[in-house]
């Protein structure tokens, strides 16, 4: 079998992962063979894939990005091209009801796509779950209806970002152009990678910000042979975008004053740690809060579908109590943040801010508004770090000695804020450093991600992505490539070829019928045809030789007579029951009710596979061909 050619593991893996009719079944259109074999052979036909994908994305960033602000102006009459969320001129009514309308269109949205789906339909795959579990097989359709349920909520309101619907789309895209070129496992998983790092670098003009975007959260991890198709991917979305859709910068200085008054020294990494501890802190809080808001909807009975327009509703009187700026998903009240017109907020009115920020955030996505909280993590960590600044001196007076500005701890506590919610270290570092062009405020940014990624990880465990996962049942931690795991299961693993001999078979019947030399282990059953236990050969003879005149009975030499293995589990599971039991083979029955003896397992096959399975990925990481 030649490298090139996939194993029958591989290909019964690859037929498992694809979707299911409906509408997660991908079009029977197919690339050219002469086209799909370009690809498949040369690293130029991927890197070439990955700028088409690029480009793809910043188009769909785009449409998103006017979509969204043409809802906006027709629900709350904005001027053109204003941003919601940085607007005073928004009536009361509008900025009561605006978020209540769009949570009743979401709710329309959701119904009818809830006849067009079926009773059977299943939760969405996002990127994250698509790489760590389906080989980056997505649904495009699922794709696409999550990315019009992002627009819907955020162009009426809703305090959500269109970041989750960004990379959703634009790796739903990204992975059904790799099914159409029926690109291997690792090739497809790179490629939806470089759609998600098209749609971040289109989203906020950051090309290194998409790029380990994609390395951190979607791959999963870094290599050489995904560098460059996933920088060529966006650094096209970014250009595309940039030339379709003019975008303000993150965040705009006139000059490096503004962030520091002296020289940045060793000595403000001091601040930066503590503001990272204090925005993990903050992350741990929004998320606990979602969910929170999330089992409060769930026990109140309330239909799924009327949900968001509740929440819009509570979003409404926050928005009309506070001020408009905790609406969508915030990028005109960053902007006004780090404006010159932000330095008239005191701490009280900015911690009042930030507290309804978060609480509207919560609502929106426990309600069900469909979104993410990637640029409401950003606003609400610039808001920490213009607390901090204001409070830190009061605390410790020592701290008004060092150089850094408010608006430099808005850019540090931004980072740390949406590292803790978000994840990916170096994409918020490099996000600050795109953003703000100083090496020197970026060394501290790096510092305060650190302490608050490393924080959340041993405290809480999870980001916002994989905390969701984990709710759902999903032991998800990351995108690395672990769907390999689940399919290689006992099941597949097992021989089916063996005898079970009833229990009540007489000593003698048994050592006649088994002598020393033959297979050393015979599973046993009861008068059910349960399982009952395993008899090890030598054993058996031993017994005989040493009962004398007394004959023992098979009951007498079983052995793990409660430990078995079941079909379903994987090679991994496998291997810890076998650690457990400390047996070097176990039965496999159909289920722990029935015990019905349907194969036996040897821990030495097991590993072995398992060990073939692992060298395989990590060739593949590698860049090696596998």
């Amino acid at each position: 079998m030649s490298p090139r050619e996939p194993d029958p593991l591989r290909r019964e893996a690859a037929a498992r992962e694809r979707p299911r009719a409906g509408w997660g079944r991908p079009s029977l259109v197919q690339a050219p063979e002469r086209l799909r074999a370009f690809v498949r052979r040369s690293e130029a036909g991927l890197v070439l894939l990955a700028a088409l994908t690029g480009c793809v994305g910043g188009v769909a960033v785009s449409g998103m990005n006017l979509a969204t602000q043409a809802l906006r102006e027709a629900i709350y009459r904005l001027p053109p091209g204003a941003r919601l969320s940085a607007t005073d001129a928004v009536p009361p009514l509008a900025l009561l009801l605006g978020p209540c309308l769009g949570g009743l269109l979401l709710g329309l949205l959701m119904l009818a796509a809830g006849r067009l789906r079926g009773p059977n339909r299943r939760p969405i795959i996002d990127p994250i779950e698509a790489n760590a579990l389906h080989g980056g097989r997505m649904s495009l359709r699922d794709s696409l209806y999550l990315a019009l349920q992002n627009v819907v909520s955020n162009g009426g309101g809703a305090s959500i970002g269109l970041e989750a619907g960004y990379t959703q789309i634009c790796a739903g895209l990204a992975s059904r152009l790799g099914i159409a070129f029926e690109m291997r496992r690792g090739d497809l998983r790179t490629l939806v990678g470089c759609g998600a790092a098209a749609a971040i670098a289109a989203a906020f003009g950051a090309p290194l910000t998409g790029a380990f975007y994609a390395f951190e959260l979607i791959i999963g991890t870094y290599s050489i042979a995904t560098l460059t198709p996933v920088v060529v991917a966006a650094l096209c979305g970014s250009l595309v975008a940039r030339a379709l859709v003019e975008t303000q910068p993150l965040v705009a200085f006139d000059n490096m004053q503004a962030v520091t008054t002296s020289t940045v020294t060793s000595l403000e990494t001091l601040p930066s740690l503590a503001l990272g501890l204090v925005c993990a802190g903050l992350g741990i809080l929004i998320m606990r809060g979602v969910t929170l808001v999330e089992q409060v909807v769930q026990a109140s009975g309330l239909p799924r579908a009327a949900g968001p327009a509740l929440g819009g509703l509570c979003v409404g009187v926050l928005a009309l109590a506070a001020t408009p700026q905790v609406l969508s998903g915030g990028h005109g009240a960053l902007h006004l943040q780090f404006s010159h017109d932000a330095q008239g907020y005191g701490i009280g009115a900015l911690a009042g801010l930030f507290a309804a920020k978060a609480a509207a955030s919560a609502i929106s996505i426990g309600s069900g508004f469909r979104g993410g909280l990637f640029f409401a993590s950003l606003f609400l960590g610039a808001l920490a770090g213009k607390v901090f600044a204001g409070i830190a001196p009061e605390v410790v007076p020592g701290m008004a000695a060092f150089g850094l500005t408010p608006l430099a701890y808005a850019v540090i506590g931004m980072s740390a804020l949406a590292v803790a919610v978000i994840g990916g270290p170096l994409t918020m570092t490099f996000l600050a450093l795109e953003v703000t062009g100083s090496f020197p405020i970026t060394g501290l940014v790096l510092v305060a991600v650190i302490a608050s990624s490393l924080t959340v990880r041993k405290t809480f465990g999870y980001s916002f992505a994989t905390w969701r996962f984990h709710l759902r049942g999903e032991s998800i931690r990351s995108a690395h490539d672990v769907g390999w795991i689940r399919t290689l299961t006992v099941g597949r693993l097992m021989r089916r070829d063996v005898r079970a001999i009833p229990l009540d078979t007489p000593m003698a019947t048994f050592l006649r019928a088994h002598p020393l030399g033959s297979p050393s282990r015979v599973i046993v059953v009861d008068a059910q045809e349960r399982y009952a236990g395993i008899v090890m050969v030598p054993e058996a003879h031993a017994a005989a030789r040493e009962a004398g005149d007394g004959e023992p009975g098979l009951a007498d030499v079983l052995r793990h007579p409660k430990d078995f293995l079941t079909p379903e589990m994987n090679a991994k599971e496998a291997s810890a029951t076998f650690d457990r039991t400390e047996s070097e083979a176990l039965a496999v029955v159909d289920g722990p009710e029935s015990r019905a003896v349907i194969g036996l397992l040897t821990e030495s096959h097991t590993l072995k596979r398992y060990s073939e399975e692992l060298d395989r990925q990590r060739r593949a990481m590698a860049g090696e061909s596998v």
